[in-house]
């Protein structure tokens, strides 16, 4: 049985030819015509130049979807087209290649050509993944932030890269941004790049009472941005648990909207749900404060939320001029949802004694109205939390806006 039609493999000049067992001359390099080893020089956007292979194109157009034969076909015309050129702009040459496939081009899948991102440290290979999780930053919308991704990918192919620098990369994301959304998402994107090595790490505190949500919008935001380090004081009550017995510190050891059953009361004091709550917060803050302050000394971006995060429990102006903080609280204003959501989570999550929180609802609430007193007295941003995603966008927009405003960053130079 013969060799199948697409048997094909490079000769030392690049050509595409049948393979030979018997070392005889080839028939076709035989009646080629004199001349047509010469090959047009294909100029890549570096400015580097390489011969025009016919091989290569076969390969990328079948890695398109396209058809062994019809790629092979269009890869022999544009070889003919270019016999008697000295150079072809790789631009061109895909313009060629859509010009004689038609909508058989357009329709195929992205050429998987590999293609390097370059910066002072190295190189590393381009990925949509990748940049489109930094594209988050700007406060778009996941499924928005890939559809970006991916069209910079498709020009990427398109102007024939193999590689690129990562600040061509970031100017084609912000351009990119700029023309879809507008210049404050623009922006955004480019803030965020310059706090990804920051000179004074960003670390985000994310307060609210029981049950809010805070916690799956801390892991979020942190995703988003890329913040590898995200704690909640939940792990510091914890450890602090270990270290100091229930005989010692009672208040530890329960809920915070049942620390008050730990401590005696005074009767000239408010409501003891708040003051049990508060009296574990501020043993718990001296955790927190711990834990941002490793934060600084390392020089490294955080994302720490936890119930024990009590607007003016931290004096957020002893780390100026050594971090960029930034305090919001999570809430859920609409009362029915909150218990509504309390139900949900007792039964799907019976094993922690969910429950109880039904039970204790209006305990809870009281914890989160005293919270939103002290925001407000404190000037922290409230975020009622309808939905993850928008909470996600809103913490999003406020910290990278702020530190857009802020004046550290020339947007400009990043371009």
């Amino acid at each position: 049985m013969g060799k199948p039609k697409n048997d094909l493999t490079e000769s030392g000049d690049g050509s595409a030819e049948k393979t030979e067992s018997s070392g005889g001359e080839n028939p076709r390099r035989k009646h080629r015509p004199k001349g047509s080893d010469k090959r047009a020089l294909v100029v890549e956007a570096s400015g580097l130049a390489r011969p025009y292979m016919r091989g290569i194109m076969v390969h990328s157009l079948m890695a398109r979807g396209i058809a062994f034969d019809e790629a092979y076909s269009a890869a022999q015309t544009v070889a003919d087209r270019l016999r008697n050129r000295p150079s072809v702009d790789r631009l061109e040459l895909g313009d060629m290649a859509r010009e004689i496939l038609g909508s058989s081009f357009d329709q195929g899948k992205s050429i998987p050509i590999p293609i390097n991102v370059v910066d002072e440290r190295g190189q590393a290979p381009f990925s949509k993944g990748a940049l489109s999780q930094s594209l988050l930053a700007s406060a778009i919308e996941p499924d928005d932030a890939f559809e970006v991704a991916r069209a910079i990918e498709t020009e990427l192919i398109r102007r024939g890269l193999r590689e690129v620098q990562q600040s061509d990369l970031r100017r084609m994301a912000h351009d990119e941004l700029l023309a879809r959304f507008g210049p404050r998402e623009a922006q955004r994107y480019l803030v965020w790049r310059q706090y990804q090595e920051p000179s004074q790490p960003v670390i985000i505190l994310i307060g609210g009472t029981a049950g809010v949500g805070k916690t799956s919008v801390a892991l979020s935001v942190a995703q988003r941005l890329d913040v590898r380090r995200v704690l909640s004081t939940d792990s510091i009550r914890h450890v602090m648990r270990i270290m100091l017995s229930d005989e010692l510190m009672p208040a530890l050891h329960l809920s915070s909207f049942e620390a008050h059953k730990a401590i005696s009361m005074r009767t000239d004091l408010g409501d003891p749900v708040i003051d049990g709550f508060m009296s574990q917060a501020s043993t718990v803050t001296v955790g927190a404060r711990a834990i941002i302050e490793r934060a600084i000394e390392e020089n490294t971006n955080l994302v720490l939320d936890g119930v024990s995060l009590v607007p003016g429990g931290i004096d957020l102006d002893q780390y100026s001029g050594r971090a960029h903080i930034f305090f919001l609280l999570m809430s859920r204003l609409d009362e029915e949802s909150f218990r509504l959501h309390f139900v949900r989570r007792s039964k799907l999550q019976k094993s922690r004694g969910a429950e109880r929180y039904v039970a204790q609802l209006d305990d809870i609430l009281l914890i989160q109205e005293h919270l939103l007193d002290l925001a407000d007295h404190f000037d922290v941003p409230i975020v009622d939390n309808e939905t993850l995603e928008e909470s996600v966008r809103i913490v999003i927009r406020h910290v990278v806006e702020s530190l857009r405003k802020s004046g550290e960053v020339d947007t400009a130079a990043l371009l």
